[in-house]
């Protein structure tokens, strides 16, 4: 357990982001028994001038102007800082020596912030929390004032993606081998991460389940009337994620089964095959308090993954989501999903897909899987990962401690 801590969190996705994030849950839970700076996103350049209308750059952009405070609290242990300082867009740079001197420039930037910050909050001791940002936080472990140990926190192999890929298979390495520790939300990734660090640990991930507790009673109103059995998927229906081909053969070899897709979809869902099958129906995107009555409609949930160098890695969160209502789920095999084999019939192609959805049908409802898969998806806890964490985090500073001895 980490406690009596001052720690400083820095990433991609700021305080006021619209969807759920890991990092602020992160945060959150280490705020319980520690004093925790939430590092905004420091305003780049081209968000300055593209994104001007953006509520987030405002919200930066006031600070910067000193309209707002800079360090605002969330609670009497967390507070969120917005940089005043504009750092420049460099990605587009081609050669390795130059970016480097840029990126550094940039930190040095952010890290001026958040010395300045950390000062007035009085901080000591203190951890660095660095998710996933390998390139503004790359330098931040020694410009920094009074960081003791340092975790990387990956979540996604975000160097599969073509703008991170650029100079963050370089980067994210340097960065890796210099932290005290890397915490990893799947076995996968931590697999990865060990490459460059051999302190690097799966610490499981956690979920908010506060929206399942009272789920709306009854059938959606546009489901009731669809044939049995419904076969139902929930979250963004995108091409880089799901298996588009998959759905479409599911659906075609299997007419007398209904399809639901509940989400909002991408340019090549909407362009899809899958909107002219009869028995394909997309409800579009819904409020987050409706889907429990959507998932628990259906008789089987799926998540047709689509593998590739992005997915393979990632903790499917959904799944512990489905798992909590209790539901039969059939899902991709992934390295990342042999934590839930006991509880979700796994497949590796169409076929499977078919015989492992018939053979979740025939399921007793009575059995006790139902409460396995329960019990099972509410012990991955956000306290359970930052404890997790704290473990490890203990066990490299003591044998570090120990080596030094030597």
């Amino acid at each position: 357990m980490i406690r009596n801590r001052d720690i400083i969190v820095v990433g991609l996705q700021p305080w006021d982001i619209k969807i759920g994030s890991n990092c602020k849950n992160m945060a959150l839970e280490m705020s319980r028994n520690n004093r925790v700076l939430y590092v905004n996103r420091a305003l780049d350049r081209i968000s300055v001038l593209r994104s001007a209308k953006d509520e987030k750059v405002q919200t930066r952009r006031n600070s910067l102007r000193g309209e707002t405070n800079d360090i605002t609290p969330v609670n009497n242990t967390l507070w969120t800082l917005d940089p005043r300082t504009i750092l420049e867009s460099i990605n587009w740079i081609p050669f390795d020596g130059l970016f480097n001197r840029c990126n550094y420039i940039n930190n040095k930037r952010l890290a001026k912030e958040i010395n300045q910050a950390v000062k007035r909050l009085e901080f000591k001791n203190i951890l660095l929390f660095i998710d996933n940002d390998f390139f503004r936080a790359l330098y931040l472990p020694e410009l920094l004032e009074d960081v003791h140990q340092t975790i990387y926190y990956i979540r996604d192999k975000l160097t599969s993606q073509p703008y991170f890929k650029k100079h963050g298979t370089r980067l994210e390495p340097e960065l890796m081998k210099k932290a005290t520790m890397v915490a990893a939300n799947s076995a996968y990734l931590a697999q990865y991460a060990q490459l460059y660090n051999e302190s690097a640990f799966d610490i499981g991930q956690g979920c908010d389940f506060d929206w399942l507790k009272n789920p709306l009673s009854g059938i959606p109103r546009e489901l009731q009337s669809l044939q049995r059995p419904v076969i139902g998927y929930v979250g963004a229906l995108l091409a880089a994620r799901l298996d588009i081909s998959m759905l479409e053969g599911i659906a075609t070899q299997m007419p007398e089964w209904s399809i639901v897709l509940v989400g909002p979809e991408d340019d090549a869902f909407r362009k899809s095959r899958l909107h002219q099958l009869p028995n394909v129906f997309f409800t579009g995107n819904r409020l987050v308090e409706q889907l429990p009555a959507y998932i628990n409609s259906f008789d089987v949930c799926i998540n047709p993954q689509v593998v590739n160098e992005m997915t393979i890695g990632n903790y499917p969160r959904k799944i512990d989501e489905y798992l909590a209502l209790g539901k039969p789920v059939v899902a991709t095999d992934t390295v990342a999903m042999q934590m839930f084999a006991p509880y979700v019939y796994l497949c590796r192609n169409q076929d499977e897909y078919i015989s492992k959805i018939v053979e979740a049908l025939q399921e007793d409802p009575e059995s006790s899987l139902r409460e396995k898969r329960i019990r099972f998806a509410l012990s991955h806890t956000w306290e359970n990962c930052v404890a997790e964490m704290g473990k490890h985090l203990d066990q490299v500073v003591s044998r570090n401690y120990q080596n030094a001895l030597v």
